[in-house]
């Protein structure tokens, strides 16, 4: 039976890891930190649980899949509920906008914002659809050895939706700045700006506004420890404080690992860990890319976290919150062209004992907040106080209540804990930006082009960032080791 070596243990690993067990396949998966979940691990504080990393459940369908391939029903395993609202926007004192899950109120509402946008979002949203079935059913899910791949009749003929921009499409059809940054606020989970992002990605819309946002019981952790469950049911071992320090090669392949100064063999190794690191436990001459490629990619956001409790119910908030109400393209800007840390940056804050009172202890709440900054910025403490001190000043103005005399604790996750942790190439948080020059096949390649037993997985390779994205790029792997493995 071939041994099969998984590193790390977030979504593209666990994924890998099952469908591979499943196909009978000896698995063994070795994780550096003390539990798994990769971005999407758990900080438990005093009663308060914290998702460190993905709060947002979105595509259902995709993890449905997962575990129908298995064989399994995701229902015995978590459950999920559709939040309405999805979300709410906050552009400033009483000027909010909350988005509603029954589309027909959305539609009255961008009507009473401006006249006719209800018709636009209309048309956006059946093409997002469109969009969003081809990405799915036949782009998304190849493995990006070539630029042929992309050439079918539903790419030819929608050419256009590659080399225009999101931006372009919203702007020439909205005019309201606030329904522009609704629209465009989906590519961000993309890690690249609208202005930047191929229109073809505005199948993001359609994962947002048709299919929703969901919330899973118990947080996204209660969805990685299903994962492992049906990992463990299917003879996949896990090994943790497990940190490879070497990838042995001889000739054209992998022959062993070195964990904790022990050397173990395996037949086969996907890396769902981040790319950029796991080449560096090779030699020089086994590597797909060198520092160069590396430091000339475009690179989405890194991220300020904060994981708050607060000693009593907070009012008038959503589950999640946007707070849009400074300057959108300013604070990108910082990201993407100066990479500088913003003055008045846009933030996102889930507080989600609003929906679950398993997540913090009784009549108090929990906060999560983020800030999207750009990566390889080394923050100081005193800049992360002054972040917080605004982000809640404009909590507090927003719901109007008083809300930092009722702070318990804050702990906070930063560029510099993102490479400690998750060896996070320049601190990223999303992986590399959605670009039209890291789209498909010019993405990271899965496969390394000299050791014929080694694949990549995961948010810097196929397709891209996101949870759903990262299960599907463990799928395409475990599907590539397959045909490698049978031939």
């Amino acid at each position: 039976m071939n041994k099969i070596t998984i590193l790390g243990s977030g979504f593209s690993s666990l994924t890998t890891a099952c469908i591979l067990a499943n196909e009978g396949y000896d698995v063994t998966v070795f994780e550096k930190n003390d539990g798994p979940g990769g971005r999407a691990s758990q900080l438990i504080i005093d009663g308060f649980k914290f998702d460190m990393g993905p709060t947002w459940y979105w595509m259902p369908e995709v993890f449905d899949d997962f575990f129908k391939k298995l064989g399994k029903d995701r229902s015995k395993y978590y459950q999920i509920k559709r939040l309405d609202p999805a979300y709410e926007v906050y552009f400033g004192k009483d000027d909010s906008v909350k988005i509603n899950a029954d589309l027909n109120e959305l539609f009255k509402t961008f009507s009473k914002i401006e006249t006719g946008s209800d018709l636009f979002l209309k048309k956006f949203l059946k093409k997002s659809a469109y969009n969003y079935q081809i990405a799915l059913q036949k782009v998304i899910r190849k493995p990006g050895k070539s630029p042929l791949e992309l050439i079918m009749p539903e790419t030819v003929f929608n050419v256009f939706e590659f080399v225009s921009t999101i931006r372009t499409h919203i702007h020439k059809n909205i005019k309201d700045r606030r329904l522009r940054q609704i629209l465009e606020f989906p590519v961000l989970f993309l890690g690249a700006k609208p202005d930047q992002t191929p229109a073809f990605y505005k199948l993001m819309n359609h994962a947002d506004l048709n299919l929703g946002t969901w919330y899973v019981t118990g947080g996204m952790y209660t969805v990685i420890e299903s994962f492992v469950k049906v990992a463990k049911e299917l003879g996949v071992r896990f090994m943790f404080n497990a940190p490879v320090s070497k990838i042995i090669c001889d000739k054209d392949k992998v022959k062993a690992i070195v964990v904790n100064n022990e050397v173990i063999t395996t037949d086969f190794v996907i890396s769902g860990a981040d790319y950029h690191h796991t080449e560096q436990l090779l030699p020089v001459s086994f590597r797909n890319y060198s520092a160069n490629y590396w430091e000339k990619r475009t690179f989405a956001p890194s991220a300020l976290l904060f994981y708050v409790g607060f000693n009593k119910k907070l009012e008038n908030i959503a589950h999640h919150s946007l707070f849009f109400d400074t300057s959108f393209d300013e604070h990108a800007a910082s990201i993407y062209d100066t990479s500088t840390l913003p003055e008045t940056p846009l933030f996102y804050a889930s507080f989600p004992s609003v929906t679950d009172d398993t997540i913090a202890p009784h009549d108090e709440d929990c906060g999560i907040f983020l800030i999207p900054l750009a990566p390889g910025i080394n923050i100081e403490e005193k800049t992360k106080e002054k972040y917080f001190e605004q982000i809640i000043s404009r909590l507090e103005l927003m719901s109007k209540q008083k809300v930092k005399e009722h702070v318990k604790f804050v702990r906070n996750f930063s560029g510099v804990d993102f490479i400690q942790r998750y060896n996070a190439c320049k601190g990223n948080a999303y992986g590399l930006a959605n670009t039209l020059r890291q789209t498909a096949f010019l993405k990271p390649r899965m496969h390394n082009r000299k050791l014929g037993n080694l694949l990549y997985a995961g948010q810097l390779t196929i397709p891209g960032p996101g949870v759903p994205p990262a299960i599907i790029s463990g799928e395409i792997a475990a599907s590539q080791a397959i045909e490698k493995l049978k031939n």
